[in-house]
């Protein structure tokens, strides 16, 4: 064979002898001497070497009696289109017929899977940029637009903050109008041994007449042994609110003085719901609070107390739940007195004390009348021999006598005591105070 170009004819019978299966390939012995294969030779044996590796992976993995999953071009087609794609390409550059053989070494039948050079350079793309900014450029972070909602917002709570002041010093001014302060310091003057009693008192003031609309009558139920300062309290409210409101607005009612008869309690119905009425219209007109003090109320007739029980139902008009009641009676003394000599050497404490005291009192009152059940009961405790002494101090100055403490300590000493080992607590407390003081 000679050493000249190769033609068309040898190709064919390259080709022709590649087709046949089975055939080993053409020693290097049998190549023509006197010069370098073509590279087109060349192509064709790397092919046929391909061929027979790939149709015998193919025979492996298809099972017997399934047809392949791929279509695989012939020999001679892929010599064919190896062929053209050498001539067309033949005055590339290396570096371009590099990249051709690259790729035509590839595998060439069709599959579903996607190309790996187009995905790696999709997550190239997606890669994000980062924006420098020249340093001698300044950053401004975009202009804040202020909503209008903010100063309506504003203006709201200013407003309620307003009405909120406005209703503490309405407070105060109706505190103002009655000098609470002014009446317990003429309690703690005038009242001795029943400071946790006047503290009620003042509480109860305090919060019913903080306002003027109210939803119910208040009523304060004075209720202890005799001589220990009832009456005397009920005194000096009607003393004070008389000071600062209009005389017909305080309505003091001892019922052996204003109903003494029992027979006639028809008539005293009558003249008390009168009294009430006429007072409670009268005050709402000038918008006051009338005050009722009733002394006496354990000598009242069951109807009586019925009539009473009326006027501080909830369900009346307003006029009728701005008033204050006093309730002062003896009814409960025996029980407040057991209960102090009981508890005197106790380990409880004096708050303990006052609501187990309250407590009891307020049960035996409920049982007698349901006039009770809405009341406020203020205990009033025994008196010792110190506040005894207090008492004379106070009628002998008030007398216009010299406070001699031994003359003092004489005509103490001459009253009736219950002796514990906790001290001594007057029998009859300061209600023979004043006849001592005038005997001198």
């Amino acid at each position: 064979m000679s050493s000249g170009p190769v033609g068309k004819s040898d190709l064919n019978g390259v080709s022709s002898r590649a087709m046949e299966g089975g055939q080993p390939s053409p020693r290097p012995s049998q190549v023509p001497s006197g010069g370098m294969v073509s590279s087109q030779v060349r192509a064709i044996i790397r092919l046929r070497r391909k061929f027979r590796v790939l149709r015998r992976s193919r025979t492996r993995a298809n099972l017997p009696g399934e047809a392949p999953l791929a279509l695989t071009p012939s020999p001679s087609q892929l010599l064919q289109r190896q062929i053209s794609f050498d001539r067309a390409k033949l005055g590339s550059t290396p570096t371009s017929h590099f990249h051709h053989r690259a790729n035509f070494e590839k595998p060439q039948y069709f599959t579903f899977e996607a190309p790996v050079e187009s995905s790696l350079r999709k997550k190239k793309r997606r890669k994000s940029r980062v924006v420098l900014y020249p340093e001698s450029s300044r950053k401004y972070l975009p202009t804040e637009q202020k909503s209008k909602a903010k100063r309506c917002l504003l203006l709201l709570v200013a407003i309620v903050c307003f009405q909120i002041l406005n209703a503490i010093e309405n407070l105060d001014d109706n505190l103002q109008k009655y000098d609470l302060d002014g009446l317990e310091k003429a309690l703690q003057r005038g009242v001795f041994g029943q400071k946790a009693a006047t503290d009620s008192i003042m509480e109860l003031l305090r919060d019913y007449l903080a306002t003027h609309i109210h939803s119910q009558p208040l009523v304060i139920s004075f209720n202890g042994p005799s001589g220990v300062g009832k009456s005397h309290v009920g005194r000096l409210l009607a003393k004070h609110f008389r000071s600062v409101m209009d005389g017909d607005f305080v309505l003091q009612y001892y019922v052996m003085h204003h109903c003494p008869d029992p027979q006639e309690g028809p008539a005293c119905q009558q003249d008390l719901a009168e009294r009430i009425t006429d007072m409670v219209t009268r005050a709402e007109v000038e918008e006051k609070i009338p005050v009722f003090i009733l002394d006496e109320v354990e000598f009242m007739s069951p109807a009586l107390l019925d009539t009473l029980h009326g006027f501080l139902q909830p369900q009346q008009s307003n006029e009728f739940l701005n008033a204050i009641y006093v309730l002062i009676s003896s009814i409960g003394g025996s029980e407040v007195t057991r209960l102090v000599l009981q508890n005197v050497s106790s380990q409880l404490s004096p708050q303990r004390r006052r609501e187990e005291l309250s407590q009891a009192v307020h049960s035996l009152l409920a049982g007698t009348h349901p006039l009770w059940e809405v009341a406020e009961v203020v205990p009033f405790v025994l008196l010792d021999k110190w506040d005894i002494m207090n008492c004379f101090l106070d009628e002998m100055v008030g007398e216009g006598f010299y406070p001699n403490q031994s003359r003092i300590e004489s005509l103490a000493g001459q009253l009736s005591y219950y002796n514990t080992k906790e001290g001594e607590f007057s029998v009859t407390g300061c209600k023979q105070v004043v006849a001592k003081v005038n005997l001198l």
